[in-house]
């Protein structure tokens, strides 16, 4: 693609996210029924909307977010690397500004931009979403107000795939596998972070799959450039 872009100017990432309540019953009865409403199209007559509550953490409004994974291109002497970390836990208030304060400390400048796949439609307007909901002020990389296309920070390497295909639509997983990168997928998919977020109490793999899907995200741009992939050796986690 001869993408006219530093890499060391993107942040790379992906978002775990689960419902904001372990199971249906948790919920007041207003929210029930706004998430019967809200999810009417998606459900048609195949499901109840408790059978549906298991989805809900695609949505900001009824989803929160346990983990931010980032991985970004630096210099360590005269080899290449790339770090990666994670803001994770139960505090999702905690995450999402220590994210905010990553993205104003190291990625403040016009030039950095944020990469993630299918990101302007999920990753990027879910934390936004998720900082409003906890009154946290936008940092400028996800404040769009006012912004033309071209103003807007963000990569997406679905969109990138798409080439003008707006119908089109090819998971991480099938394009990490058409393009020959390791599969981010080979422990969980985001299906059943929610399970092993409630009921195995097992972050540390949910932080582990996340920072596949970011790690992959960054090969896939790499492929797209036509150039080598990261080998392990190169990869840092912090």
């Amino acid at each position: 693609m001869n993408l006219s872009v530093n890499l060391k100017d993107v942040l790379f990432l992906d978002i775990e996210t689960v419902p904001q309540k372990e199971n249906w019953h948790q919920l007041s009865t207003e929210t029930q029924a706004l998430y019967e409403k809200k999810t009417k199209y998606q459900r048609k007559e195949e499901f109840t909307a408790e059978a549906f509550y298991d989805r809900a953490g695609i949505w900001a409004e009824f989803g929160k977010i346990v983990c931010i994974s980032v991985g970004y291109f630096t210099a360590d002497a005269a080899l290449e690397k790339f770090r990666l970390t994670s803001f994770y836990g139960d505090d999702e208030y905690r995450i999402l500004t220590d994210f905010k304060t990553l993205l104003e400390t190291h990625f403040v400048k016009r030039s950095k931009l944020l990469c993630a796949h299918n990101g302007k439609e999920f990753d990027f307007p879910f934390i936004a979403r998720r900082m409003i909901v906890h009154g946290i002020a936008l940092p400028e990389k996800l404040n769009l107000f006012g912004k033309k296309p071209w103003e807007v920070p963000h990569l997406d390497t679905l969109e990138l795939w798409k080439f003008g295909d707006y119908k089109h639509y090819t998971s991480l997983k099938l394009l990490t596998a058409i393009l020959g990168i390791a599969s981010p997928k080979d422990d969980i998919d985001g299906s059943e972070v929610a399970q092993v977020y409630y009921q195995e109490k097992d972050l540390e793999r949910i932080v582990a799959y996340c920072e596949k899907d970011t790690l992959a995200v960054a090969q896939v741009l790499l492929r797209f450039n036509n150039q080598a992939l990261l080998a392990d050796s190169e990869i840092v986690r912090v």
